[in-house]
């Protein structure tokens, strides 16, 4: 499934979201997150976990981040916030040897932009066993706690990693995540889920792939990238 939109041949900066990107949808690990996140703002609102689950996913939408929501309606700690919602099981990821040889085979930089924090980024690249072709993180505490897709987020860390957007590419699972790299000249990755299993995923989180600013749709990033080696 690709778009013949912007290109790769020019690229020098690889850009990659985490969760949902660099592993399966159908793992369903950011699941044990969003329970969490659910049992947070139940706690800290002191309110049912119906309720909670409404003001969790509608700030999701609003701010980005649910974290992001919570400092600024109900001036939640960043810190108490990551640790806790972060704290899951991370052994249904698998490593995965073939996406690493892929990725050490891209020509540049290799870099990861998540709106998690870099303590859940070691956590995952560590099952995966890819840990070690990545260059730098910028995770939300490098943002200043301003989730994607803030734009400054991304200038932030454009400027901070000296990143040339339009020598770079982009690979998210968020189609609202690739508006503003596309405007700013980055080549963008949808990563979408293979349809094989089920997701949990809300219905807006899988729309886009057809949007103009998206410029390749896969749901085999391990495939794809082994293409772009192939064909470069």
């Amino acid at each position: 499934m690709t778009k013949t939109s912007r290109r790769f041949t020019h690229i020098d900066t690889w850009v990659f979201d985490l969760d949902n990107t660099l592993y399966p949808h159908h793992v369903n690990l950011w699941q044990q997150v969003d329970t969490r996140i659910g049992e947070f703002v139940s706690a800290y609102l002191k309110i049912s976990a119906d309720e909670a689950r409404r003001i969790q996913k509608d700030y999701y939408r609003r701010y980005g981040t649910t974290m992001r929501g919570m400092m600024t309606e109900h001036g939640v700690s960043a810190d108490d916030y990551l640790a806790y919602v972060h704290r899951i099981d991370h052994s249904p990821l698998e490593p995965n040897p073939a996406m690493g040889a892929a990725i050490a085979k891209l020509p540049g930089r290799k870099l990861i932009l998540t709106n998690g924090s870099t303590d859940h980024v070691g956590k995952v690249l560590e099952r995966l066993g890819i840990g070690s072709h990545f260059d730098a993180v910028f995770d939300i505490v490098a943002a200043d706690l301003e989730p994607k897709p803030a734009p400054q987020t991304y200038q932030r860390f454009l400027a901070l990693h000296d990143v040339n957007p339009a020598k770079s590419a982009m690979f998210e699972d968020l189609a609202r995540n690739l508006v503003v790299p596309h405007q700013l000249g980055m080549t963008t990755v949808l990563v979408v889920p293979d349809g094989s299993k089920n997701v949990v995923r809300e219905d807006w989180e899988l729309e886009g792939r057809d949007a103009e600013h998206i410029d390749h749709v896969t749901d085999d990033l391990t495939g794809f990238l082994q293409g772009l080696s192939e064909t470069r």
